[in-house]
């Protein structure tokens, strides 16, 4: 993609940045939650495209790290008071990161179909556990009574419980994720992960030791994956085993490959798209699932490349029209200056 169409996308996301910098203002009450939960979504989709758009690795099994936040959350908050932030975040994150560092210990050593049901697997062991688990609520989950708070000493830095307030915070971590795996992805870390997806034998053959590549990949994933789910439990309040569950790894699946895998700001469309989709066909049919299932199947059969791609087809199709209008008083002009 050339210069020129790279600056018009870039363009087009500068302009949905403003969008959604703005609607807390403008929006419903119920729209700015649904908000919140897209770009929680984005952020958890973003952590699984590192995995499948950037190291090639399938996972099933990515909503445990997702639910695995929100319980661990629920844990370290007391029910009569708000937990510190500064407690309750690198617990929820560090906890993840452990999970995914023992589950990715073992997950990547295998590849392909076998890496996807060893993450599944893994995952179904911790929807068991919690489902099954009265402690924490069982089937029912666990509510989570006060957002942590964000204070310095006596001093109040953020209220969350501040409904604008709080959206600006998912939004300003949807934001720090992205550029912070853009970072990642162009170190050379970065570089060797996209060559393991690759030829991962080429990678291992110019020296580089591969299967710890993949883990660290893994582990970073599982923790920005915590990092969403950490979130969600503050959105939503409650915890419960559907967070953990295949269907939910499915959902986000589905939504990386809506969004364009390799992208980045692809997953995070995906997730806008899939999310307003849901809400949209619950409100005009209870068989919104059939619908679901229609426009997934369509999205496979002629946008292959999810929406990212035809973002970049658009770009590149109005860039080719302004070069093209414009060529002929280009010649025109160079012949005037040969003359």
């Amino acid at each position: 993609m050339n210069t020129r169409a790279s600056r018009l996308i870039r363009y087009f996301l500068i302009s949905n940045l403003l969008l959604l910098v703005a609607f807390p203002w403008v929006g419903e009450h119920f729209y700015v939650g649904l908000v919140m939960n897209m770009m929680i979504f984005g952020i958890l989709a973003m952590s699984l495209d590192l995995l499948i758009g950037y190291t090639g690795l399938v996972s099933l099994g990515h909503a445990a790290y997702y639910g695995l936040a929100g319980y661990l959350l629920a844990i370290i908050s007391p029910e009569s008071e708000a937990v510190s932030i500064w407690l309750a975040l690198p617990f929820c994150i560090l906890g993840t990161a452990l999970a995914a560092l023992i589950i990715g210990w073992f997950s990547v050593r295998t590849s392909g179909i076998y890496f996807i049901m060893i993450t599944l697997a893994f995952a179904q062991m911790l929807f068991y556990y919690f489902n099954e688990n009265t402690d924490l609520g069982g089937s029912d989950g666990i509510f989570i009574f006060f957002k942590p708070s964000v204070t310095l000493g006596s001093i109040t830095l953020l209220d969350l419980d501040n409904h604008i307030v709080f959206y600006y915070f998912i939004l300003v971590c949807m934001l720090l994720v992205y550029f912070l795996l853009r970072m990642l992805l162009a170190s050379p870390f970065g570089q060797v992960i996209q060559g393991i997806r690759a030829n991962e034998n080429r990678t291992r053959a110019l020296g580089y030791p591969t299967f710890y590549y993949k883990l660290v990949s893994f582990v970073i994933a599982g923790s920005i994956g915590g990092l969403a789910g950490f979130l969600e439990g503050m959105h939503g309040g409650i915890v419960s085993p559907g967070h953990l569950g295949w269907h939910e790894s499915g959902l986000i699946l589905m939504i990386v490959i809506l969004g364009g895998m390799g992208t980045l700001y692809g997953p995070i469309m995906g997730a806008f798209a899939m999310i307003f989709l849901q809400d949209w066909f619950q409100e005009i049919t209870v068989h919104w699932m059939l619908l679901m299932g229609v426009f997934v199947i369509a999205v496979v059969l002629f946008l292959p490349r999810g929406i990212a791609g035809l973002i970049e087809d658009l770009a590149a199709k109005l860039d080719k029209s302004v070069t093209d209008s414009n060529r002929p008083a280009t010649q025109k002009n160079g012949e005037s200056g040969d003359g």
